[in-house]
């Protein structure tokens, strides 16, 4: 639930687990700090995505929130359990098109539903698109207990205070999700900048046009900080709009979560750079959330610190042990039951 699910009441988007973007990680390759990992996580139920959708990746590199490299996957119509794939990559004013534009670096790989994945490279990029074990750990029993959600269903009613609320089983002990793996050259990336703000989007085809149906950037910042009256407008928003639409929605959870005056609030959300809503990964210093994300960041306890001024007792689970040290980084699927 970084961004398991786009609202309780909502369930993922358009009703559809495929079109569901789970979450996004940003960090420098294990055998070379001079190569970046981008990886884009969706559908929790982990089988083959929607082939009327658009995955991407956009990449800010200067600083005016506009993505300055867009990295595309689409995916074919699957056919008897297995699904084909095209990745574009697009740069400059193209790259803010919506559509995937840009030069088509990978066509028609195929997606691994089994246990090794298939991995293409292409012009010192690397890519890999399947069913992969999910990094991700959280005690959502324990989250249930935290917030009140039997009524609107959203994170935003919480029950700080009193008794721990955790109950020291993380539920995605056995989960999978459906991944879309980058690596590349740093400076590919960069293109001279400093650093890059990393967000995910995901779109899908009805009646001709694209429309935007979810969003990654922070972890589990569309699931606290949105209620279900909001999260349609957020996950089709973009970052270049975030300040001057969300703030105020983020200034008043605060006051609820944690007490903060508006002045704290705008202080933490500037420091934290909680918006706009985009990961921003400087890779001249070591990975670790919220500079980029590694799978051993407790995100979890991380925000609802944020949340609560600390007033909430860490979860205590321990990161999933079954992540590689190669690409594509994240572990071989579990079995599934069906």
């Amino acid at each position: 639930m970084s961004n398991h699910f786009t609202g309780l009441s909502l369930g993922p988007p358009l009703g559809d687990q495929r079109l569901d973007l789970c979450d996004l990680y940003a960090f420098q390759a294990p055998g070379d700090p001079t190569r970046t990992v981008l990886i884009l996580n969706a559908n929790p139920q982990a089988d083959a995505l929607h082939p009327d959708a658009v995955y991407r990746l956009g990449i800010d590199n200067d600083g005016d929130l506009l993505d300055d490299v867009a990295i595309s996957f689409v995916f074919a119509p699957p056919v008897d359990g297995a699904q084909s794939y095209d990745v574009h990559v697009a740069t400059g004013a193209e790259a803010r098109s919506a559509e995937p534009v840009g030069t088509k670096v990978v066509a028609g790989a195929r997606a691994s539903f089994g246990p090794e994945p298939e991995i293409v490279s292409a012009d010192g990029w690397t890519f890999s698109a399947g069913a992969r074990s999910d990094a991700f750990f959280f005690d959502f029993d324990g989250i249930k207990n935290l917030f009140d959600i039997r009524g609107n269903r959203n994170f935003t009613a919480p029950r700080f205070g009193g008794e721990a609320p955790w109950t020291g089983i993380d539920s995605n002990a056995e989960a999978n999700v459906f991944s879309m793996a980058v690596e590349a050259p740093t400076e590919a990336l960069l293109g001279g900048g400093r650093e890059l703000h990393v967000w995910g989007r995901c779109s899908v085809r009805r009646d001709g046009r694209l429309v935007h149906v979810d969003r990654a950037g922070h972890p589990s910042v569309s699931s606290f900080f949105n209620t279900d009256e909001t999260k349609e407008e957020y996950n089709a928003s973009e970052p270049v709009h975030d300040r001057e639409r969300w703030t105020d929605l983020f200034v008043h959870l605060m006051g609820h979560t944690g007490g903060y005056t508006r002045e704290e609030a705008v202080a933490a959300i500037e420091a934290e750079g909680l918006l706009p809503d985009v990961l921003t990964f400087d890779p001249t210093r070591p990975a670790r959330y919220p500079n980029g994300r590694v799978f051993t960041d407790d995100v979890i306890d991380h925000r609802l610190q944020f949340l609560s001024k600390g007033d909430v007792p860490p979860p205590g689970l321990a990161p999933h042990q079954d992540t590689l040290e190669v690409f594509p980084y994240l572990g071989h699927p579990h079995p599934t039951s069906g």
